[in-house]
């Protein structure tokens, strides 16, 4: 299915930009959901449904290739469960991590309707200038854009090691959403991708609430997994707006190995080939794991009805 954003045909498929505001003045937060398995995309649809929760399906570039999927792949799937499960709650299709244009262009060509420019970890220099690229290019063809400053650790099934000399620094933040022009932004202030195996997570609360004093743009955590819910939950209420957007991805895939009984990871093609009975079980976890969230972690079910008010 190519298509844009704003030309879905689906006036409950949002970009980033319009799902976040909803969720900035509520003082909650959207769950962005990793599926990481195209056929676990209907799982994480029907637990929004089923929640009447806002949500956000993502899958990123690290996991495109991990897994074998192809932007296209994912979005067609994406689109025709929304069709066939007739989905209504807002949704927004959402590239995580991305480091090479060709594949944010790909992207946006396949149907999503929010993508990430992830360069980070490069001269503060260069981090703008290729989000500012990204940014014009995408915002240009009606889709949202989501940068990072500040480099957030990851654990990946190991210990995380996350030093604050890498946490964003709220100066620097406004220049670059300054310079940049991104709609969100993800920040580093503690929490790490994967799981926390020794050392705990945290989260500074004073240098989020600083940076967005001074910034006009929503605010990202990503490494959502494994950080207790009343921890996360401070940060969406912070003065000015807090945190609206925390990726979730590690417990989703951990609740559907366990629900079949194995330890390691698959292709997305295995998973498609699974038994069908197999498939229902690891579905079903994977969908309460996500209600779950909704309720009790990012505090989003039952928000669905105000988008459209």
């Amino acid at each position: 299915m190519t298509t844009q954003a704003g030309s879905t045909g689906r006036s409950n498929v949002l970009t980033l930009k319009q799902a976040l505001e909803a969720a900035e003045a509520g003082k909650y937060a959207i769950g962005s959901f990793s599926p990481r398995y195209t056929s676990m995309i209907a799982a994480v649809l029907a637990a929004g449904q089923e929640a009447n929760s806002p949500l956000i399906v993502q899958i990123s570039q690290k996991e495109l290739v991990r897994y074998g999927i192809t932007p296209k792949a994912f979005a067609e799937e994406f689109y025709r469960q929304l069709e066939e499960q007739q989905i209504t709650v807002p949704v927004v299709l959402h590239l995580d991590h991305t480091k090479d244009m060709a594949v944010t262009a790909e992207a946006i060509e396949a149907g999503f309707t929010s993508v990430m420019i992830d360069a980070s970890e490069k001269p503060f220099e260069v981090n703008v200038r290729e989000s500012k690229e990204v940014a014009d290019y995408a915002h240009a063809r009606g889709v949202s854009v989501e940068a990072e400053l500040g480099m957030i650790g990851t654990t990946d099934f190991v210990e995380t090691d996350t030093d604050e000399e890498l946490y964003t620094d709220p100066d620097e933040a406004a220049e670059f959403v300054r310079l940049t022009g991104v709609d969100a932004l993800a920040v580093s202030c503690g929490t790490a991708h994967g799981v926390y195996d020794v050392k705990q997570p945290k989260i500074d609360y004073a240098r989020l609430a600083a940076i967005r004093a001074l910034t006009p743009v929503h605010l990202v955590l990503h490494g959502g997994s494994g950080v207790p819910a009343d921890m996360m939950q401070q940060a969406f209420a912070l003065p000015r707006g807090g945190v609206s957007k925390v990726n979730i991805a590690t417990d989703l895939e951990l609740s559907l190995l366990a629900a079949l009984g194995r330890e390691e990871r698959m292709t997305d093609a295995e998973c498609r080939a699974l038994a069908p009975d197999q498939l229902a079980a690891g579905r079903e976890a994977v969908k309460q794991t996500v209600m779950n969230k909704m309720k009790d972690f990012v505090l989003s079910a039952g928000k669905a009805g105000r988008f459209f008010q």
